[in-house]
């Protein structure tokens, strides 16, 4: 299905939550609590050397079974029991109808250019040293370019360099880029940048991509965009001693990322921000951008155990303000089913405009949880139901919100000093950290091995009420993926089942 411009409605929801493109760096400087605007990495004066040339209640888009889901090939609809991925997402799903063209390090370069949409630039296993320029290659729904590495045995290793971004993506779309390594080497240039010469940037999958050794400062970036980029899909990639993992818009506002699909990546020990999308100022008019939409960040897993900057203290994933008017100030975040783990300088997620965060576990041995509150904006429409959190401050606060709109706790499990502050709050249970080991199964076991933030037999029972929460895609399953019954508190259905995933630093099935 190509995607119609203008509103195509958000996904599953069909009532909102009640209540010139520049720069070359990762992250700007953005304090984290603290809200500070000083200058920092990425900020408008920030230099480098990669060269960018080489509302109260809403209704709003009601839910189109067509747009929601993910049919299978005969055109039937989706089972209840499946997780719904948005059509606009799946454009490059299937196999390329083209041809398939097998490449080499010795030859790659030369054989890029002749690719037709729908082709697949096959590349053997070795080290590529020259980079990957994608550079005004156009494809469609279902004939889409794909570049791609072994899924399996050796790799194909892409070496960075401090002159470019290894893989550098300009004026292009229906782009798919996956199964390849990207070894940073110490250099300064960014592992994947959307470059802000370009016009546009939209329908890119990054897909299976080992990103690593991009740490040279913090502005080095694992995955960024610095021009309109749109329905991009970010998914199984595993990213890892990096400046910043992913840095997606500008520190100005002026380069949009909208409508993403952020999925079961893992983003481990950025000095910076594990992710942080931009705020955005008015957005452009393109064709293909919507007006309306959400961006859905799901069963990823966000930890920043060792490597993380003092001095310029980030967050492992921040959230901006979507347009304060025109197109796009109705888009939210849908954050449900990620792990954030560990963060010894600041909050595991901050977070501001419209956002929904729920089923999702928080565990953070060194510091606070969740702050949603100011930061080029203001906190509007903002759901936080149903996760889990412990940690050795605060759990989670709401602060500084437009009173126009609604902030709510509901149905949380919360345990820190304090356990939530602010916002309206409706059946959580709350506790100090120590008070989490009398309620859950083993809140200090180790990480992959006993660590188990399921509830007891009998603990969270309490019933929530889910008034207003089906609205939001995935709202009635847990952080396991199993069905609520609508008596539990906090990210899970009730004590783990028989294989449940156990929390790590590794990727979320």
């Amino acid at each position: 299905m190509v995607k119609a411009s203008g509103e195509r409605g958000v996904l599953l929801t069909c009532v909102l939550l009640v209540g010139a493109c520049g720069g070359s760096g990762g992250g700007d400087g953005d304090a984290g609590e603290t809200g500070s605007t000083s200058q920092g990495p990425g900020s408008a004066d920030a230099t480098s050397t990669v060269d960018d040339t080489g509302t109260g209640s809403a209704t709003v888009g009601t839910a189109d079974s067509t747009e929601s889901g993910t049919s299978d090939d005969t055109g039937d609809p989706p089972s209840p029991d499946e997780e719904p991925t948005p059509e606009h997402f799946r454009e490059c799903d299937g196999d390329p109808p083209g041809q398939v063209i097998d490449a080499t390090p010795a030859d790659y370069r030369e054989l890029l250019p002749t690719m037709q949409p729908g082709d697949v630039l096959r590349l053997a296993a070795g080290t590529y040293d020259q980079g990957l320029p994608i550079t005004d290659m156009n494809g469609s729904a279902g004939a889409c370019f794909v570049i791609e590495g072994p899924a399996d045995g050796a790799a194909a290793v892409f070496t960075g360099s401090s002159s470019r971004n290894t893989v550098s993506i300009r004026d292009s779309s229906y782009v798919v880029v996956r199964n390849l390594e990207l070894d940073g080497i110490g250099e300064v240039g960014d592992a994947v940048k959307a470059e802000g010469t370009s016009t546009h940037a939209h329908h890119i999958v990054l897909e299976g991509l080992y990103i690593h050794d991009h740490a040279a400062n913090q502005q080095v970036v694992g995955i960024s965009t610095k021009c309109p980029a749109w329905d991009w899909v970010i998914r199984d990639n595993w990213i890892e001693t990096a400046g910043t993992g992913l840095y997606l818009g500008d520190s100005t506002g002026d380069a949009p990322f909208v409508s993403g699909l952020i999925e079961h990546n893992v983003v481990l020990d950025t000095t910076g921000y594990g992710m942080q999308i931009k705020h955005q100022n008015p957005r452009p008019e393109l064709p293909g951008l919507s007006d309306h939409d959400a961006t859905i960040i799901r069963h990823n897993v966000f930890s920043k155990q060792s490597g993380a900057s003092v001095a310029d203290a980030r967050p492992n994933v921040l959230l901006g303000h979507w347009p304060l008017s025109g197109a796009g100030v109705e888009d939210q975040y849908l954050v449900y089913g990620n792990f954030f783990h560990d963060n010894p300088t600041e909050a595991l997620l901050q977070a501001e405009g419209n956002v929904a965060i729920y089923a999702n576990v928080f565990f953070n041995p060194n510091g606070p949880g969740l702050n949603v509150q100011p930061h080029n904006d203001v906190p509007r429409r903002i759901e936080v139901f149903r996760n889990t959190f412990v940690t050795s401050g605060r759990a989670a606060r709401i602060t500084g919100g437009d009173p126009a709109f609604a902030q709510r706790f509901v149905g949380n499990a919360a345990f820190g000093e304090p356990a939530l502050e602010g916002g309206e709050q409706l059946d959580d249970h709350t506790g100090t950290q120590a008070d989490a080991a009398t309620v859950l199964v083993d809140p200090t076991g180790a990480l992959g091995e006993g660590l188990d933030l399921h509830p007891q037999a009998g603990q969270l029972e309490g019933g929530v009420d889910e008034t207003g929460l089906d609205a939001f895609v995935w709202w009635d399953h847990d952080f396991d993926g199993r069905l609520h019954d609508g008596g539990h508190r906090g990210a899970h259905a009730g004590p783990a089942d028989a294989g449940a995933w156990a929390l790590d630093r590794a990727r979320k099935p």
